[in-house]
């Protein structure tokens, strides 16, 4: 049986409410007045029938889901013409979803307001995406340039399984005191949303790692003088990126600091836990090289965070209802 928070304006059902990114957003939203939350017994929570008749209800619904329930739950939607904004990896590349990144580009924005189907970014690819397009869009790098990506996350950017392993105290993880790489073995699945809204022809290296902290993340980007199409400096691009997201309210750049030492703490990856925050810097190194480096909670701008922003946008609700600046 669906039941209902309060009578609000506009309903919202999260189909996966249980897992790490529907927790969050469910967190985010459910004390909101604008709108109002559909939820399930938790008897119900696997009843295909009951998660339709919700579907059909809602204005909008959120999918949390594996990819093969989340394909089926957006089918479901269809027929009832219910919006939807999909979270998990199904839809991100489809020719017919519209990308859940509002900062992506001038227009962006405009197409997540009108989009029937939304599909939700990736924590790492979003990161990537925003690092990197600005400067091809600039045409300082090539698109058929090698890219590689070294990227650190807790432990709950690989959802509960995930996180079972880490937190089981059989398997002696949780005061490991390096990173562990993973996904060494296989194309990662956040690779061809990386590619095709970067517009890169060929696949970056990417190499994911994991810490012994629930949340947070910091995604690495180097970039060889080699491969740059001029030879601009670290201000450069810096200014680049510093004018590129410029008034955005959850997208900033660090003041540029030259060629100044960090600290072991300026890149901190839990830095912006509990927030939808995601920080730029940008490295110059003597050679010619440049570091760029992203900052965020891998469940708040990385995954529920930008959730909650494209459902605003799709309600023409303000972007930051419900966030923290």
């Amino acid at each position: 049986m669906v039941e209902s928070s309060t009578v609000l304006k506009q309903k919202i059902f999260i189909d996966g409410q249980a897992g790490t990114t529907g927790l969050r957003i469910r967190q985010w939203i459910q004390d909101r007045r604008d709108i109002e939350l559909l939820t399930l017994a938790d008897s119900d929570r696997r009843s295909v029938t009951a998660r339709q008749q919700a579907i059909s209800l809602a204005d909008l619904t959120i999918l949390c889901l594996p990819d093969e329930a989340a394909a089926e739950a957006a089918i479901w939607a269809d027929k009832a013409g219910t919006r939807v904004l999909d979270a998990s990896t199904c839809h991100r590349v489809a020719d017919d979803w519209t990308y859940g990144l509002p900062e992506l580009c001038e227009e962006q924005r405009a197409k997540i307001v009108s989009a029937d189907r939304v599909s939700n970014p990736g924590c790492y690819s979003s990161t990537f995406i925003l690092l990197l397009r600005p400067l091809i869009d600039a045409g300082l790098i090539a698109t058929d340039v090698p890219i590689s990506i070294y990227a650190l996350s807790g432990y709950s950017g690989g959802g509960k399984s995930m996180i079972e392993r880490w937190e089981n105290p059989d398997n002696e993880l949780a005061n490991i005191p390096y990173e562990a790489p993973y996904a060494l073995e296989r194309i990662h699945k956040h690779i061809p949303e990386m590619q095709r809204y970067t517009g890169l022809t060929v696949q970056p290296q990417f190499l994911p790692a994991v810490g012994a902290f629930h949340s947070g993340m910091r995604v690495q980007v180097p970039l060889h003088e080699k491969i740059f199409c001029s030879k601009p400096d670290g201000e450069e691009i810096w200014s680049l990126l510093d004018q590129r997201y410029k008034g955005e309210r959850f997208v900033h750049v660090s003041p540029f600091a030259g060629f100044e030492a960090t600290s072991e703490f300026d890149l901190d990856p839990t830095r912006f836990n509990e927030s939808n925050q995601l920080q730029i810097h940008v490295y110059p190194n003597p050679a010619g090289h440049i570091l760029l480096v992203g900052l965020l909670d891998n469940l708040g701008k990385g995954a529920s965070g930008v959730a909650v922003q494209c459902l605003n946008l799709m309600l023409g609700l303000p972007e930051h209802a419900g966030l923290s600046a």
